[in-house]
Order: structure tokens, then C-alpha cells, then sequence
């Protein structure tokens, strides 16, 4: 019978990210599908979220009314989210040889706070080493979209975040492209504003790259 190590060698972390209207959750469903149908235990959660504690934070940094949070407040609001998602679910999945495709991680806190924000994108990451224990996901795959096609595909209430106006965005998307060309090999751009199929097709064409035992 297999030892827990070895299991450990068999798993992956991706996590999604990008600004609000790239197609995330589409995506995202479309790559744990693919890569369930491959045979292997693949476990999905939201970043913050997917555990009480996290949801319940989840609450309050999404909320839609005039709540006003500092940005560093913001930041460790979401760190201690993800400090319990990671005990709680990432951690165990890995462990036991589990893949986990994350919806977000610590380089949203990175482009949110830091690049858009105007706190320092190295404090924000030695802060995340710490709430994570130094778990960083394999690979990163950042959906990247114009705000104009973005715009047209958030046909519902915005949240606190994404109100914050198009010159925001457009830091966050700026941000975004900063952080993968700093680590090219674990970040990867994808145009997002090609059809749904289209783009989970480059996503595929990514992870297989990067994982050849998918192939």
C-alpha cells in the first residue's frame, strides 16, 4: 500500500485568478471536470471561502453596502481566510495525493492590496508565507481581459471590490501582468475574452505543459 508521502508526489495546486468578468467560474469548472475525467481526485474551493470560518469572512470583504475596511485590515481579513482554508482543506488534499484547483490565492492579496492598493506587494507576500505556512500553488493561471469586455459580462450586482471604478481595474490588471512577468514559469497570462471553449482549450495546453504526466 502506498506510503502518504508517495501520495504527497501525485498532487498539484492551481489556482484561477484575474479581475472580476474573465470567466473564472466557468473555467474553473471546466478544468476540475477535465481533469476528474483523467481519474484523479481533484478538489475545488474559493479563496476566501469554502470553510465557515471563511465564508463567514468571506461576508464581511464582499459586502455590498458602505462598510469601510483599511488595507491592511483588508489584507489580513483575507489572510486569516486563507490561513483556514489551507489547515482546513488544501493542506489534507495534498496530503493524501489530491489535486486542488483553487479559486484565488495569495497573488490576489498580492495585486488587490498591493499593486492597486498601494500596500508593498513583498510585505503582502512575506505575510502569506505565514498564513500559509509557505504553501504556494504549482502553477497560476491568470484569466487576463480588457475592462470594456469584463464590464459586459458582470451582469449582476457588483461587490464591494469591484465597485471601485475602472482606474482600480485597471491597476489590478496592470498588477496582474507584473506579477507574471516577475515569475514567467508559475504565472501564466491566457486571453480570457475568446469563447469559453477557446480559452479552457489554451488552459488545457497549459496545464498539460506544466504537468506532462497528464499527457
Amino acid at each position: 500500500m502506498p506510503q502518504a508521502d508517495e501520495h504527497a508526489s501525485a498532487a498539484r495546486f492551481i489556482s484561477l485568478d484575474g479581475i472580476d468578468g474573465g470567466g473564472k467560474s466557468s473555467q474553473i469548472a471546466a478544468l476540475v471536470d477535465w481533469l476528474r475525467s483523467t481519474g484523479r481526485e481533484v478538489v475545488a474551493c474559493r479563496d476566501p471561502g469554502s470553510t465557515a470560518a471563511g465564508d463567514a469572512i468571506r461576508g464581511i470583504l464582499l459586502d455590498r453596502g458602505e462598510l469601510s475596511i483599511d488595507p491592511t485590515t483588508e489584507m489580513l481579513l483575507y489572510m486569516a481566510a486563507r490561513a483556514q482554508l489551507v489547515a482546513e482543506l488544501i493542506r489534507p488534499a495534498l496530503a493524501r495525493g489530491a489535486w486542488v484547483v483553487s479559486d484565488r490565492y495569495l497573488l490576489a492579496n498580492v495585486v488587490y492590496q498591493g499593486h492597486a492598493g498601494g500596500l508593498d506587494p513583498d510585505t503582502i507576500r512575506a505575510v502569506g508565507g505565514i498564513a500559509t505556512g509557505g504553501l504556494t500553488a504549482d502553477l497560476v493561471i491568470v484569466l487576463d481581459i480588457d475592462l470594456e469586455t469584463a464590464s459586459r459580462r458582470l451582469a449582476r450586482p457588483l461587490d464591494r471590490l469591484e465597485s471601485r471604478g475602472d482606474a482600480y481595474r485597471q491597476r489590478l490588471r496592470d498588477g496582474y501582468h507584473a506579477e507574471a512577468a516577475r515569475d514567467p514559469a508559475r504565472i501564466r497570462l491566457v486571453d480570457a475574452s475568446a469563447e469559453m471553449a477557446t480559452v479552457a482549450d489554451r488552459i488545457r495546453t497549459i496545464v498539460e505543459s506544466r504537468f506532462p504526466e497528464l499527457k
